[in-house]
Formats: structure tokens, C-alpha cells, sequence
């Protein structure tokens, strides 16, 4: 009796660890499932792909916005070739953009090119080579934008040669600019010193015209169209001596490089889009003067370059006006200086220009 009472208590207890051990393994099972749940969850969390930051809208830099060009020229044939120009950019027409001047005097314009006040400036030949030398190189040469626009006008029909100027007085503009120094070359050439001739200089080409309606006996240098415009208010004046044909006469057909187009350099190297956008519109400008004398001869009155619109219809044709740049750029306006220093070095500021004065585009 004892020994089945054992047995069953035995039994029993058996049973009951066994019930134990089953309880547990089912929660080490569903701890385990939770956890793996648990992972997955977070598995997916990893794998969802963050939300995409919105974009911004930046506003453009200044170097996305036009560069405004300044710009200087001589009132005279110069500023002719960019006449056009002027125009389109005040009716908001041009690809560029551009503020314009116009000086009566090339030293006017060459310390403001100096200081930076101004990115492009049109200036004769020689003053560009001495603005060259005065900035140690800060300026290049980009184009030739005028040709031989020079003429010897007076009522005395006795001067036929630059060597019958002996003794006389020639009223001219711009001490130390291309007047000048192609009037002093041909002298010299021609036998006579400069102490046997006067030189009187005037600012404006509209003083030298003034001088020569008060007396038709005298001699002035003058640039087209300010020679047209002389002749015909005074029927006594004359052409005397065309200086453009002078000049090819004493060398071999190469004839005067009156004005060309400068830039800083420091501003091509940092704007060369502006500056080839700029030599686009001014060679359109410049082929727009001899294309349409009637509409231009109109702007050069607007513009104050003479007063009448037939006298500046009348010179056009006579100014000419271009637009050369490169190799024959290069070509032209070197051989030109070369003569002017052979002549007198300090006509062009003391030394031929490097090679960096020319800028092919």
C-alpha cells in the first residue's frame, strides 16, 4: 500500500516538471518571435527611404547677369562705327550691355582707362601704344575701327606739297595724338624742321573749323566729317592735301591707322564673353555706318558730331570707317607703329609695344 502511494506520488511530481518545462519553452519561443518581429520592424524602418529634402530656388549669381560694359570714344570718326550701337542699346535692342561717353580729347579718356573707370575706350593709333606703355601693359588692342580721315583744308590754293607748309601756321586739334604726329612725320620726311612751321592746337576739331570760316587763308588739319562741313559753309575752302594719300606715297602704299578700339586688360581676362559679344555688335554697328549713310548722317546730328544731316551724309563715305581685327589687325597697326617710332619713338611712348598689346579674338 505504501509502495503504490510512492509510486503515485512520484508520478506526480513528474508530472508536474514536465508541465514546467513545457511553459517555458513556449515563452523563450514567443520572446524570441517578438524579437525577430521586433528586427524586421526595424529592418523595414532601414530600407524605407527618407523623404527627399524640397529644392531650393537659388537666385542667380552676379556672374549669370549681363556685364555692363563702359565704353569711351572721340567725338569725331571714331565714335562714328558705334553709333548703331548707342542706338540699340538705349532702345534695349542690344545682346550687351553697355554705358557710352564721348570725349572731345584722347587724354581725356586715357587716365580713366589708367583708374579703371572705364573697360573700353576707341582712341587713335599712337595714344593707344603710349596708354600701352603708361600702364605697364594693362590695355590691348582689339580692333582697328577708323582708317585715313585727315585732310589739310584751306582757301590758299598755293599749298599743292607738305613742303610749301614752310613758314606757315596750321591750326589743329590733339597735342600728342594721331593729328599730330602723322602732321610732324610728313614734315620731317618732307625737309621741313618743326621750327619752320607753327603748330597751333585747339581741343576740338569745331574750333579749328570756327578759325578757318573767320579766315579762309589759314590751314587747318581737320578729320572728316568736320572737312566737309567746313567746305561747305565756306565755298573759299578747300581740300588742299589729303594726308591719308601723303602717308602711302612715303611708304610703299601703307596708309594711316587712324583709330583703333582698346580694352582693359584685366577686364577681358575677366569678362571675355562681354568683350566678344561687344566686338559682334560693333563690327554690326560699324558696317551699319557705311550702309545706311542717310539713318546714321541722322545720329551723328543727334549726337552733336556735326550739326546738319546732308554735311554728315555728305562726309561718311570719306571717314572710313571699318572694322578689322586678328591677323590683319595685327599687321596693319604694328606696321604703322613701327613707322612712328622709327620717326620718333616717343610717339608711341617710348618702345614698340610687346607682343600681349595685340589681342586676337
Amino acid at each position: 500500500m505504501k509502495r503504490k502511494y510512492l509510486t503515485l506520488l512520484l508520478t506526480a511530481a513528474l508530472s508536474l516538471g514536465l508541465l514546467t518545462g513545457c511553459g517555458n519553452r513556449e515563452t523563450v519561443s514567443t520572446d524570441a518571435k517578438q524579437n525577430e518581429t521586433d528586427e524586421q520592424a526595424g529592418t523595414k524602418e532601414a530600407a524605407e527611404p527618407e523623404e527627399e529634402p524640397t529644392e531650393e530656388v537659388t537666385e542667380p549669381q552676379a556672374s549669370d547677369q549681363k556685364v555692363t560694359v563702359r565704353i569711351a570714344s572721340l567725338k569725331g570718326p571714331t565714335s562714328i562705327g558705334l553709333l548703331k550701337l548707342w542706338e540699340d542699346q538705349d532702345e534695349g535692342l542690344t545682346r550687351g550691355s553697355y554705358e557710352y561717353d564721348m570725349a572731345t580729347a584722347a587724354d581725356e579718356i586715357m587716365p580713366r582707362m589708367i583708374q579703371g573707370d572705364l573697360d573700353i575706350a576707341l582712341l587713335p593709333a599712337n595714344a593707344a601704344a603710349v596708354l600701352y606703355q603708361k600702364s605697364q601693359g594693362a590695355v590691348t588692342v582689339i580692333d582697328i575701327n577708323t582708317l585715313g580721315v585727315l585732310y589739310l583744308v584751306s582757301g590758299d590754293t598755293s599749298i599743292t606739297s607738305i613742303a610749301d607748309l614752310k613758314g606757315k601756321t596750321v591750326y589743329l586739334t590733339g597735342k600728342g595724338t594721331t593729328p599730330d604726329y602723322a602732321l610732324q612725320h610728313l614734315l620731317s620726311q618732307n625737309g621741313v624742321a618743326l621750327d619752320e612751321v607753327t603748330l597751333e592746337y585747339r581741343s576740338e576739331a569745331t574750333e579749328v573749323a570756327a578759325l578757318l570760316q573767320e579766315d579762309p587763308n589759314a590751314i587747318g588739319l581737320l578729320p572728316q566729317p568736320f572737312v566737309t562741313a567746313a567746305c561747305k559753309q565756306n565755298e573759299a575752302l578747300s581740300v588742299v592735301l589729303d594726308i591719308n594719300e601723303e602717308w602711302e606715297m612715303l611708304h610703299d602704299g601703307q596708309g594711316l591707322v587712324t583709330g583703333v578700339t582698346v580694352v582693359r586688360t584685366a577686364f577681358l581676362e575677366e569678362n571675355p564673353e562681354a568683350v566678344d559679344l561687344f566686338l559682334e555688335e560693333h563690327q554690326a554697328s560699324a558696317a551699319f555706318a557705311n550702309s545706311d549713310v542717310e539713318t546714321t548722317a541722322a545720329y551723328m546730328v543727334e549726337r552733336g558730331i556735326v550739326e546738319k544731316e546732308p554735311i554728315a551724309a555728305a562726309a561718311i563715305p570719306k571717314c572710313n570707317i571699318t572694322y578689322i581685327d586678328g591677323e590683319e589687325m595685327k599687321a596693319a597697326l604694328s606696321t604703322y607703329l613701327s613707322i612712328l617710332f622709327e620717326q620718333n619713338p616717343e610717339f608711341i611712348g617710348g618702345a614698340m609695344p610687346d607682343e600681349d598689346f595685340y589681342t586676337i579674338r
